[in-house]
């Protein structure tokens, strides 16, 4: 009996030294586990935002696009184009024309053949800006349109009429008659994005109705030679044939752009119109159907290496003033050849483009006041802007020349990148008046002129040159055009 009572206790201590033993060790690792242990090296996580900061990458486009779609509308085009009728199948500067005279051969032995036209389909975007329905697009979507459709996101379809049109930045404002009030695409400030931002595009690429796409902002104030107001903001959202006209969103769902080019031969690149210029002009769009433009009244280049070298200017920030156009608001304020416009209200000028698109913005009978450098010493000119007349000759050396209702660019390697030209110098024809001179001998932008009256062309100067000596003459004018992969000669009466 005393046997069994001793081993009783001896199971019974065993137990309890167990137990102990247990309750001892998980005391000791719950206090290592919170209490600090001995100082070690001061390593510091790097942190990808400043402290309070969110991050603002979107997880999913998946909320934001459900939301703006239905602002999104696509846009169908029909518009009469008329062929060159069974005269030559060719089309301009063909080995027909060579040695048979072109037309005229036809039409001496074959009479006056009748033109014939089709009808020609195209496709592209827009986005609602008002409840009533007016619409925002490219001009180039409804430009010659003799029927427009809008298509809802809901599959409703309207006709639409375009209230007004601005060739030169490539927008144009339709409206339709909706049976209800419509969704809206907020407007958002363009001057505020920054290159790195999120933007989204939705559009009509292909046809492919509603498609969404994303990216950032890869760049601001792009010039790549579409016309004279080039201020593009470049993105690597996928922007493709059919996106024209359509809204740029930021990540708070406004428009920032109207999606409107694409890189030929790249990816990865697309560019939009800054909402920002959509906005100024939209007062006039509404109101007149056209653009009324400010104008000083001269003509002017950048300043090169070689220029600021020669006439020992300190930096080649500004606009040197080339020539000045008698009676116009420069030549009344006293402007002179050989200035240099280095601010324009307070606001720097660091180039012809720059300067271009400030004094365009501007109403007509504004008063400026520009900071210009003569000979050395500063001086302040208050001028009035005038209205920009369309069919003023400008010769902007190096930089914009209009003569003959088509306005003119040096190409650029930019340019010829974007374009995907061969031809690396010269000038291109960015834009052509409707009804114009060179509008009724069929000259269309990205033309390229080779020659005036047969002396080459290589850089602007040289256009100037030439196309200044040609309209001064009794004689006419012949361009050499190159269009694609042909090269023609086109007359121009004057």
């Amino acid at each position: 009996m005393k046997e069994n009572n001793g081993r009783t206790t001896f199971i019974m201590f065993l137990l309890a030294f167990l137990i102990g033993f247990f309750v001892v060790s998980t005391m000791e690792v719950l206090r290592s586990s919170f209490v600090p242990t001995a100082p070690g090296p001061d390593v510091q996580v790097a942190s990808a935002l400043p402290t309070g900061e969110v991050s603002r990458t979107p997880v999913s486009f998946a909320d934001l696009a459900e939301k703006l779609k239905p602002s999104v509308v696509n846009i169908s085009t029909t518009k009469t184009v008329r062929g060159g009728g069974s005269r030559s199948p060719f089309g301009q500067g063909t080995p027909f024309d060579r040695y048979f005279g072109g037309d005229d051969f036809f039409e001496r032995f074959f009479g006056d053949v009748p033109q014939r036209s089709f009808k020609q389909r195209s496709l592209g975007s827009g986005f609602i800006i008002s409840h009533d329905g007016y619409i925002f697009t490219n001009n180039h979507v409804v430009e010659q349109a003799d029927k427009i459709i809008v298509k809802l996101s809901d599959g409703k379809e309207y006709e639409a009429k375009v209230i007004g049109k601005d060739a030169k930045t490539d927008i144009a404002l339709i409206k339709i008659k909706p049976d209800d009030s419509l969704p809206v695409a907020e407007t958002g400030d363009s001057d505020k994005l920054r290159v790195g931002d999120w933007v989204m595009a939705i559009g009509n690429p292909f046809g492919l109705e509603q498609t969404v796409t994303a990216g950032i902002v890869s760049a601001k104030g792009r010039v790549i030679g579409a016309g004279p107001y080039d201020n593009f903001i470049q993105t690597d959202a996928s922007i493709n044939p059919g996106n024209s006209g359509g809204p740029l969103f930021n990540m708070e769902g406004k428009v920032i752009g109207i999606n409107t080019a694409i890189v030929a031969q790249g990816q990865g690149i697309g560019f939009a119109i800054p909402i920002s210029m959509a906005k100024s002009i939209l007062p006039d769009l509404k109101a007149k159907g056209k653009v009324t433009r400010g104008w000083l009244g001269v003509s002017v280049q950048d300043i090169t290496e070689e220029i600021a070298k020669s006439m020992k200017f300190k930096d080649r920030s500004g606009a040197l003033i080339a020539d000045v156009f008698k009676g116009d608001p420069a030549d009344k304020a006293g402007l002179k050849s050989g200035d240099v416009v280095t601010e324009i209200n307070d606001k720097k000028i660091r180039d012809t483009h720059e300067l271009l698109m400030l004094i365009a913005g501007f109403r007509v009978g504004e008063t400026v006041k520009l900071k210009i450098l003569r000979e050395g010493q500063e001086k302040l000119i208050n001028i009035t802007i005038a209205e920009r007349k369309e069919q003023a000759e400008i010769a902007a050396a190096g930089g914009e020349g209009e003569a003959f209702g088509m306005a003119v660019q040096e190409i650029t390697p930019e340019i010829a990148k974007h374009l995907g030209l061969a031809i690396k110098k010269g000038v291109i024809v960015v834009d052509v008046q409707e009804g114009s001179v060179a509008d009724e001998v069929g000259i269309q932008p990205q033309d390229i002129i080779l020659q005036v009256n047969k002396m080459k062309i290589e850089t602007m100067k040289d256009y100037t040159r030439e196309i200044g000596k040609a309209a001064a003459g009794k004689n006419g004018i012949l361009l050499l055009i190159k269009r694609g992969k042909s090269t023609f000669f086109v007359p121009l009466s004057k």
